[in-house]
């Protein structure tokens, strides 16, 4: 009897599952898009491809005018020439790629940022670089931004008041470009960096290497600051020592900034 009734409870088992499955089927298939929908979707979908095409290729959204903010008047004039070759093209198929790349060689110019205003504006958005050093190499000169590009040729006694840095005969040195010596390199970072912090200091001279940076003021003693690592912190203490040596020639180092050392007064040594 057990034998008989099993098979039964079995097709009883089975047969609800059956009935969902059939029930799960044209649901499914009621969810799917109809074939008329799918048609459609596809034809809005290629008619905004084109339109966008299109509109790329028409002058509908042609660039009309440039607008530069953040730069002085001389900075804009050179941004404006190197960006007049964009007038014309549709903003649609212009990027900040575009831009960055046409301002990348302009020595005045640290950084930038774009936006497209509809429909026929760019707005650009400028960091000038500032001349922060001269750098010496033999008889020649050369004026460098505080991004350590070359900005153009000096005299020898032109921009008497920026800071001297002497680059080795063998360096290069070419306007547009980034200084070649890393050690140059170095000194005008700590330039700008002095700069920031509001040193106050006229610098006369940078000596820069892996191991050594000194700023030689135009008066009062040089300024040791070892290596460039704790840099604003050497150059808080720099700056609270100074007026204590102004005029005294020698040195201040703070090379370990907790013990500043004066040659010709003792009385800093230790200052808290």
């Amino acid at each position: 009897m057990a034998a008989v009734s099993t098979p039964g409870r079995a097709r009883a088992a089975v047969r609800p599952a059956q009935g969902r499955e059939a029930v799960r089927g044209p649901a499914l298939v009621r969810a799917l898009p109809s074939g008329r929908a799918l048609l459609l979707g596809l034809a809005l979908l290629a008619a905004g491809a084109l339109a966008y095409l299109g509109a790329r290729e028409s002058s509908l959204f042609a660039l009309r005018a440039i607008q530069i903010s953040g730069a002085p008047p001389n900075v804009a004039a050179h941004v404006r020439t190197a960006l007049e070759s964009l007038e014309g093209r549709s903003l649609l198929a212009l990027n900040g790629a575009d831009v960055e790349r046409r301002l990348a060689r302009l020595s005045d110019v640290a950084g930038v940022a774009s936006d497209r205003d509809f429909p026929h504006t760019l707005r650009v958005f400028v960091t000038p670089a500032h001349s922060i050093a001269v750098v010496r190499r033999g008889p020649s000169a050369w004026i460098v931004s505080s991004d350590t590009r070359v900005v153009r040729s000096a005299g020898r006694s032109e921009a008497s008041r920026l800071p001297r840095i002497w680059v080795p005969r063998t360096a290069a040195v070419d306007v547009g470009l980034p200084l070649g010596d890393s050690d140059a390199e170095r000194a005008v970072r700590a330039l700008a960096i002095a700069r920031r912090a509001g040193f106050a200091g006229r610098i006369a001279v940078v000596r820069s290497s892996d191991r050594e940076l000194t700023f030689v003021l135009t008066a009062g003693p040089e300024v040791r600051f070892g290596d460039s690592t704790l840099l604003p912190l050497k150059l808080a203490v720099a700056k609270r020592v100074l007026p204590l040596e102004r005029g005294a020639g020698g040195y201040v180092d703070v090379t370990v900034p907790e013990r500043p050392v004066a040659a010709l007064n003792p009385k800093v040594v230790g200052l808290g």
